[in-house]
């Protein structure tokens, strides 16, 4: 029990959090908590995609594919992957609200933002409406006399005014039902494999390929939900590993739960009653009466119904977001993203939302409305394949995926050239519609959207290669998406920090006295003369490389050659006037005098990293309290005890009459410290050491150890005296 209520309350807690960006804030001083780990990433990706797939799709597959259907939905997968595994990439890089959207926009320019936009929630939009069709057929289990599509036009309307009104609070409804679907679905599933026979191989290869590939075209609808959690990026502990992994996880967990479940349906009832009619509506109940009878036919309608429902709020609030997203940038009218002071939803955008659904469930019969939701969403996969394509050829240093979708570019283009040949299999109707949709995109940017948009997509930093264009504007924007997402577990931020050199100036004195102050000491770590290392730091601050903000400057560069980054901190109590015209200054402080400069050098073959921990820095000097405590800091440790997580460091003085006296006569490799804790620097006297294995400590030294809060309480405690 307390494993579901923790299942529940961190799927309620995301699904919130994914609903509602725009009250998650993204500040220094307020950054979202990263409380999501592997088994939650995979939990929420596999509910989204199981509720809808497995309980609607495969009568409709059986009319066409015949026992092929496990093979369809096995292929359907296999043309998903590259998408999929471009989708993490692109998540890890730009964990941002509007999803595919904001990707593609961001990628290849507002104009095929806006094209695919438009694409990514219309798809959404006929996936909900088939959801609301199935939806509509199992409550007719029930009440017979009921029509379908009325009754589906109706929970539209109703799941919209929820939406309106009352989403916010259906979080918790819709974590149980997600928990209650996965365990149904494993019990319909394993039980129903000791009660049927299974097929044979030669039963699925029947079915001819054109209606085979067709079928698999259509059944891409199923996995729409592993994407979903790309949203809730930033709130995932290590999300360069378990985001990926997580939905590596569930999508394995839905071909399992597809393939193995829908052969067991075959198995049960025979494709002549599952394709019967163009396809059961309702295969779930039809299998259940044939596997356990009445009672079992009650608890899987239920059950259908209850994730149906969880399908379509979900898809309402999904759809809705990806207009109101769009009017935020210009791309759609203004009221669009407007978002009520009361419920803290987008109603403009939901009611726009339901009305394009209503009008979809009036013109389209379900296989319509599901082969046109996988033609569009096969479209959005291949344009985010060939998103992560512009993006590293783009060759921006901003842009730095956690997670890089593997065997670049074979598996890409591949990606790309399957899914529009799926698309094609699909027929007359979903090319027409996915090309008109995307003419009704282009036509909307020129003659709405061009003029209200000032900025330009990765794509045109292959241009600027050329001589053509910049963009600027997105690096600017990748860089601030680098300084929310914070560090990598691997970034050895604090060991930089800990062994870094401290100027602490108490008079006025000028910058490139600083500067020259600063080269002296880095050209004894780094392969440059302490001239060339003064050059280079005062062009950059003369061209405007140099950041400055609240007081603060971060001159940089990065060479070839060096092993480590190596850091200076300088404090000037009286302030230093930086000259340089194209400085981009805060509104806090709108003049050049500065208290704090950070001297950042770091590998040139590492410019991710680099790029990191400048925005490490960036964060830290934004917090409220940061001006304070640099100020009062009374020397060099509590200088970099400022930039330090408190909780990860530890100084010990060597003196005779303390427990450390113990350390005195040793060499580092002597000392037994637990593992992962490491002493980076051992100042002695005026100096900063960095010691070696064979460094022997001697009485006055004072060690610098960085390791884990609970390990270093350890040590702590065995040398220090009390």
């Amino acid at each position: 029990m307390m494993g579901i209520y923790f299942f529940s309350r961190i799927l309620c807690s995301t699904y919130i959090h994914s609903v509602y960006p725009e009250k998650m804030t993204t500040n220094s001083t307020s950054k979202m908590k990263k409380e999501l780990g592997l088994f939650d990433v995979w939990a929420l990706a596999a509910g989204a995609t199981l509720s809808g797939g497995f309980f609607l799709l495969p009568g409709i597959a059986a009319a066409s594919a015949g026992h092929s259907v496990p093979l369809a939905y096995l292929i359907a997968a296999l043309f998903l992957l590259p998408g999929l595994l471009a989708k993490a990439e692109l998540a890890t890089a730009m964990p941002r609200s509007g999803g595919v959207y904001f990707f593609l926009d961001r990628s290849m320019g507002p104009l095929w933002g806006t094209m695919t936009g438009f694409g990514t929630w219309i798809s959404l939009v006929l996936k909900t409406a088939f959801a609301l069709v199935g939806v509509g057929a199992y409550i007719g289990i029930f009440f017979p006399d009921l029509p379908i599509e009325p009754v589906a036009a109706g929970l539209a309307l109703v799941f919209g005014v929820l939406n309106m009104f009352g989403a916010k609070k259906t979080g918790t409804a819709q974590a149980l039902v997600v928990i209650g679907l996965m365990l149904l679905i494993a019990w319909f599933t394993g039980f129903g494999l000791f009660k049927v026979e299974l097929g044979s191989l030669s039963d699925m290869l029947a079915t001819e390929s054109g209606s085979l590939f067709s079928t698999a075209g259509l059944l891409i609808v199923s996995y729409m939900g592993l994407t979903k959690v790309a949203s809730v990026a930033g709130e995932v502990k290590n999300p360069d590993r378990n985001l990926p992994l997580g939905m590596l996880l569930a999508f394995l967990t839905a071909i399992v739960c597809y393939v193995v479940g829908t052969e067991v349906m075959i198995a049960a009832v025979g494709v002549e009653v599952l394709g019967a009619n163009g396809g059961d509506l309702t295969p779930v109940a039809t299998v259940a009466d044939a596997l356990f009878g009445n009672a079992g036919k009650i608890v899987m309608t239920i059950a259908s119904v209850l994730a149906g429902f969880a399908l379509i709020n979900a898809g309402i609030m999904s759809a809705s977001r990806y207009p109101m997203a769009m009017s935020r940038d210009n791309l759609l009218p203004e009221p669009l993203g407007r978002v009520s002071p009361k419920t803290s939803s987008p109603i403009i955008s939901v009611i726009f939302t339901v009305a394009v659904m209503l009008l979809f469930l009036t013109v389209f019969n379900p296989v319509k409305l599901a082969k046109l939701a996988s033609a569009f969403q096969l479209l959005m996969f291949a344009m985010s394949t060939m998103a992560v394509i512009v993006m590293r050829e783009a060759r921006l240093a901003s842009y730095d995926p956690g997670f890089k979708s593997p065997f670049y570019p074979w598996l890409q283009i591949i990606g790309i050239v399957a899914s529009f040949w799926l698309i094609f299999q699909m027929g007359y109707l979903s090319i027409g519609f996915t090309l008109g949709l995307l003419w009704f995109g282009a036509l909307w940017y020129k003659y709405y959207a061009s003029d209200r948009v000032q900025r330009s997509g990765a794509i045109f930093n292959i241009f600027e290669r050329l001589g053509r264009s910049s963009t600027d504007g997105l690096d600017r924007e990748l860089r601030g998406i680098l300084k929310e997402k914070g560090l990598r577990t691997d970034d050895p931020f604090d060991e930089i920090v800990a062994r870094s050199f401290v100027i602490d100036i108490a008079y006025s004195t000028s910058f490139e006295d600083i500067v020259e102050g600063a080269a002296a000491l880095l050209a004894g770590r780094i392969p440059m003369t302490a001239h060339n290392i003064s050059r280079k730091f005062l062009e950059g601050t003369r061209l405007g490389a140099t950041p400055v903000t609240k007081g603060v400057a971060l001159p940089h560069m990065s060479i070839e050659g060096l092993s480590n980054a190596e850091l200076v901190i300088v404090r000037a109590k009286e302030g230093i006037t930086l000259q340089a015209p194209d400085l981009e200054l805060s509104p806090e402080k709108p003049d050049s005098t500065v208290e704090a400069i950070f001297f950042l050098i770091s590998p040139k073959e590492n410019p991710g990293q680099h790029l990191r921990i400048l925005a490490q820095i960036a964060r830290l000097v934004d917090g409220d309290t940061f001006n304070e405590e640099w100020q009062s800091a009374a020397d060099e440790l509590q200088l970099k005890e400022v930039l330090l997580m408190q909780e990860n460091f530890l100084f010990i003085t060597l003196r005779c009459d303390s427990k450390a006296a113990v350390l005195i006569g040793k060499s580092l490799k002597e000392i037994d410290l637990p593992p992962g804790n490491l002493i980076p620097v051992v100042r002695r006297g005026h100096k900063n050491i960095i010691p070696q294995g064979e460094t022997v400590l001697e009485e006055g030294d004072r060690l610098t150890i960085l390791g884990e809060p609970e390990s270093l309480k350890d040590i702590r405690s065995q040398y220090f005296a009390g």
